[in-house]
Protein backbone atom coordinates (compact mmCIF):
# COMPACT_ATOMS: atom_id res chain seq x y z
CA UNK A 1 0.00 0.00 0.00
CA UNK A 2 1.45 2.96 -0.42
CA UNK A 3 1.81 5.93 1.48
CA UNK A 4 1.51 8.55 -0.93
CA UNK A 5 -1.37 9.51 -3.62
CA UNK A 6 -0.35 8.89 -7.23
CA UNK A 7 0.87 12.64 -8.09
CA UNK A 8 2.77 12.94 -5.35
CA UNK A 9 4.69 10.03 -6.58
CA UNK A 10 4.52 10.90 -10.24
CA UNK A 11 6.00 14.07 -9.20
CA UNK A 12 8.69 12.91 -7.23
CA UNK A 13 9.56 10.13 -9.32
CA UNK A 14 10.03 13.10 -12.58
CA UNK A 15 12.06 15.30 -10.41
CA UNK A 16 14.27 12.09 -9.17
CA UNK A 17 15.06 11.12 -13.16
CA UNK A 18 15.62 14.70 -14.23
CA UNK A 19 18.08 15.30 -11.67
CA UNK A 20 19.71 11.88 -11.98
CA UNK A 21 19.49 13.17 -15.26
CA UNK A 22 21.69 16.45 -15.06
CA UNK A 23 24.14 14.67 -12.19
CA UNK A 24 24.82 12.17 -14.98
CA UNK A 25 25.64 15.25 -17.41
CA UNK A 26 28.02 16.44 -15.00
CA UNK A 27 29.73 13.49 -14.36
CA UNK A 28 30.13 13.28 -17.99
CA UNK A 29 31.96 16.48 -18.03
CA UNK A 30 33.84 16.80 -15.13
CA UNK A 31 34.58 12.82 -14.52
CA UNK A 32 34.84 11.56 -18.08
CA UNK A 33 36.28 14.24 -20.09
CA UNK A 34 33.21 14.98 -21.88
CA UNK A 35 34.14 17.91 -24.21
CA UNK A 36 31.38 21.27 -23.61
CA UNK A 37 32.67 24.69 -24.47
CA UNK A 38 33.64 26.72 -21.16
CA UNK A 39 30.66 29.12 -21.64
CA UNK A 40 28.59 26.23 -21.13
CA UNK A 41 29.62 24.89 -18.00
CA UNK A 42 27.79 27.60 -15.63
CA UNK A 43 24.16 26.95 -17.63
CA UNK A 44 25.68 23.29 -16.75
CA UNK A 45 25.42 24.15 -13.03
CA UNK A 46 22.61 26.08 -13.00
CA UNK A 47 20.24 22.92 -14.68
CA UNK A 48 21.91 20.53 -12.03
CA UNK A 49 21.40 23.35 -9.15
CA UNK A 50 17.49 23.95 -9.95
CA UNK A 51 16.76 20.51 -10.63
CA UNK A 52 18.40 19.35 -7.33
CA UNK A 53 15.95 22.38 -5.75
CA UNK A 54 12.82 20.51 -7.61
CA UNK A 55 14.06 16.94 -6.32
CA UNK A 56 14.47 17.93 -3.09
CA UNK A 57 10.76 20.07 -3.02
CA UNK A 58 9.21 16.90 -4.33
CA UNK A 59 10.94 14.35 -1.49
CA UNK A 60 9.95 17.04 1.15
CA UNK A 61 6.45 16.52 -0.25
CA UNK A 62 6.49 12.70 -0.89
CA UNK A 63 7.41 12.49 2.81
CA UNK A 64 4.73 15.06 3.76
CA UNK A 65 7.29 18.06 5.12
CA UNK A 66 5.86 21.35 5.24
CA UNK A 67 8.51 23.12 3.55
CA UNK A 68 8.13 26.35 5.53
CA UNK A 69 8.80 24.32 8.45
CA UNK A 70 11.77 22.32 6.82
CA UNK A 71 13.54 25.75 5.58
CA UNK A 72 12.60 28.73 7.83
CA UNK A 73 13.30 32.13 6.14
CA UNK A 74 16.93 33.61 7.22
CA UNK A 75 17.31 37.63 7.33
CA UNK A 76 20.41 37.41 5.29
CA UNK A 77 19.38 35.50 2.34
CA UNK A 78 18.80 37.10 -1.13
CA UNK A 79 15.29 37.16 -1.88
CA UNK A 80 16.07 37.70 -5.78
CA UNK A 81 17.23 34.38 -5.93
Amino acid sequence: MPFVDEETARSYRQAWEAWLAQVGHLHRVFLEGEAIRPDQIKGLLNREARAKANYDAARLRLLGVDQRDAAPERADENPFR
